[in-house]
């Protein structure tokens, strides 16, 4: 069975850091991108960011582009999402997934999905 687990979410002032990290597990995801979600309350669920199956693509969208890094270890089958300067409107349910493919940008796109992890951050 499938299952993925993010962790590190929580409370922070804005401005503050946070590093988010999605292991998983069931299977190896080495060869499938992996994405981060968000869906704030009321809203559709947004995309974040994206990596390449090997890592050596990514792509942000333009709300975080700057701020957020992803990164993956597939050795681990985890990927992380290190979130800098954060804002309020940052505020939302945080959701790493994996794609059906090597690179997906759609909500669409991806099978597998945590349970998610709050983030809220403070003005």
């Amino acid at each position: 069975q499938v299952q993925l687990v993010e962790s590190g979410g929580g409370l922070v002032q804005a401005g503050g850091s946070l590093r988010l990290s999605c292991a998983a597990s069931g299977r190896t995801f080495g060869s499938y991108a992996m994405g981060w979600f968000r869906q704030a309350p009321g809203k559709e669920r947004e995309f974040v960011s994206v990596i390449s199956w090997s890592g050596s693509n990514t792509y942000y969208g333009d709300s975080v582009k700057g701020r957020f890094t992803i990164s993956r270890d597939n050795a681990k089958n985890t990927v992380y999402l290190q979130m800098n300067g954060l804002k309020p409107e940052d505020t939302a349910v945080y959701y790493c997934a994996v794609a059906n493919s090597r690179w997906a940008r759609s909500v669409s796109e991806y099978r597998y999905w945590g349970q998610g992890t709050q983030v809220t951050v403070s003005s």
